[in-house]
């Protein structure tokens, strides 16, 4: 029963994200791309205050999955790094931390541009 709590706990925060994202789409002239990067910086943001995590406890994969959560690993790694290495650590911490992530979907897309025929839709 737990799982199935656990699930539509992560379902619902997540969707709140998309419809606030869509809601900015609809009502707002911001473009897609600056809603997102708002996101990540949002991500950012409240890791670094130490205010997400409280979140991921909450709601797993419904918040660590979104560009939110993106940007809460960039401030974990960060904020890890200049503890282990100190001021070097702010540029290397964010990179290191996602670089796995990053490294999924480049390695991700590239296969499905092999598998399936990229291109224009006109």
């Amino acid at each position: 029963m737990t799982l199935f709590i656990d699930c539509v706990k992560a379902f619902l925060v997540g969707g709140c994200f998309c419809a606030i994202g869509q809601l900015f789409i609809d009502r707002t002239k911001l473009t897609p791309a600056r809603i997102l990067v708002a996101y990540v910086v949002i991500g950012v943001v409240l890791g670094a205050l130490g205010l997400y995590q409280p979140l991921v406890d909450f709601a797993g994969a419904g918040a660590s999955v979104p560009l939110c959560g993106f940007g809460n690993l960039l401030a974990q790694g960060v904020r890890r790094a200049v503890e282990e290495q100190g001021l070097l650590g702010i540029f290397t911490g964010g990179l290191t931390a996602a670089a796995g992530g990053v490294c999924a979907a480049v390695f991700f897309g590239l296969l499905g541009a092999l598998i399936f025929r990229p291109g224009d839709k006109s």
